[in-house]
């Protein structure tokens, strides 16, 4: 309740409380989240509920919103029917899944090859992206945001070692989204599952490997009990942006106030929820090596530069798609990437660069460390 509105029903008595208790109670909103995730789940359950409470929290209770995670209204792939249709009023997914509704939403998301999490939050608010993001999502009667990013994804866990392009071919493989087109064309059978699916999957022999998000969430989901080998980079997804859907009547109904609550809500919680998982990553992926004998493996050049090639013959062909509006996303995200892809050679990319050189030349770090990350620095295969 308003701090404000309590006080001053409060001073006038038993009977005016009761006859203000109605307007008070007709001024909640009380908004249902579908999640595509399951409840808590390490990553995007965890992350869905944290958005939940903070609609609730910064609206001061004005608008009251319940989690729910996928399966206890709708599957999880069916979330964003859900909001479409007024089923629930806002969702909580990632643009990969997406991808049958327009090919033109899974930029917004993640792209072989393509932008980190602060180049596609930049994209967004910066370059144009938010505009075009609006357009696409208003087909089908939705307010989208971006809420958050997983960072760089992994190339996946396989049960037998990848040494050539040879090896992907007839690979059942669980992918979503563009990187998913990429993996076909490599000869791969690509299929979409949930995150606990794919776990079954592996298990079974229904899929030969695949991927999900990265350490932190793989780990809990125990990928690497059925899969021992895990593949990097993730060059199909550089990052995966989390997003919440807002049902657009339901948006365009709220006071100013009230959408600028939801607004600061989802873009607040972006860089929170991806230095969340940068973090987690980092300290799970030590876990998994650790204690569980995890092998990391680099991904061979040659399945990179095939992947690079397939990943180019893809952009070409949304470049020349009938619909103008996948084409104006695809043109505005491939000049983004090529302006900010320019400066981080020498900025990003310079010092990461710089930091590795000076720490394999001096080993001043390691002697600061005691060497406890150098077990897991690339070394190629």
């Amino acid at each position: 309740m308003d701090r404000r509105k309590f006080l001053a029903t409060a001073g006038m008595g038993a009977a005016a409380t009761t006859l203000a208790a109605p307007a008070i109670a007709q001024d909640v909103r009380n908004w249902k989240l579908v999640s595509a995730w399951p409840k808590n789940l390490p990553g995007p359950g965890v992350a869905a509920q944290t958005l939940a409470d903070r609609i609730t929290t910064l609206s001061g209770g004005r608008i009251n919103v319940t989690l729910y995670a996928a399966g206890e209204i709708v599957p999880g792939n069916g979330v964003f029917d859900a909001v479409s249709e007024g089923t629930a009023e806002l969702y909580h997914a990632v643009p990969a899944y997406w991808g049958s509704k327009s090919k033109g939403i899974l930029l917004f998301g993640s792209q072989p090859f393509g932008l980190r999490a602060d180049e596609q939050f930049a994209w967004m608010y910066h370059g144009g992206g938010q505009a075009l993001y609006d357009e696409m999502y208003g087909r089908f009667g939705i307010k989208p945001f971006l809420c958050g990013n997983s960072g760089p994804q992994w190339a996946g866990w396989f049960k037998n070692e990848i040494t050539s392009v040879e090896d992907l071919k007839g690979l059942k493989f669980r992918t979503t989204g563009i990187a998913s087109q990429m993996a076909a064309k490599l000869g791969m059978a690509a299929e979409a599952m949930s995150g606990p699916a794919m776990f079954q999957a592996l298990q079974t022999g229904a899929l030969d490997a695949g991927e999900f998000i990265g350490p932190w969430t793989d780990s809990a989901l125990g990928y690497y009990q059925v899969a021992p080998y895990y593949y990097w980079p993730g060059v199909g997804e550089p990052s995966s942006a989390e997003e919440c859907g807002v049902n657009a009547d339901v948006f365009a109904e709220l006071p100013d106030d009230l959408k600028e609550v939801v607004t600061q809500a989802c873009q607040g919680l972006y860089n929170p929820v991806w230095t969340e998982y940068m973090t987690k990553h980092a300290q799970s992926l030590q876990t998994l090596v650790s204690d569980h004998g995890v092998q990391v493996r680099k991904l061979p050049d040659d399945v990179i530069a095939a992947m690079g090639v397939a990943a180019q013959e893809i952009m070409q062909e949304y470049l020349a798609d009938d619909d103008e509006l996948v084409v104006r996303i695809t043109e505005s995200f491939i000049a983004y990437r090529d302006l900010v892809g320019g400066y981080m050679s020498y900025a990003d990319n310079g010092q990461m660069n710089a930091r590795a050189f000076s720490d394999t030349k001096t080993g001043l770090w390691c002697a600061a460390r005691r060497c406890v990350l150098h077990p897991l620095r690339p070394r190629g295969r």
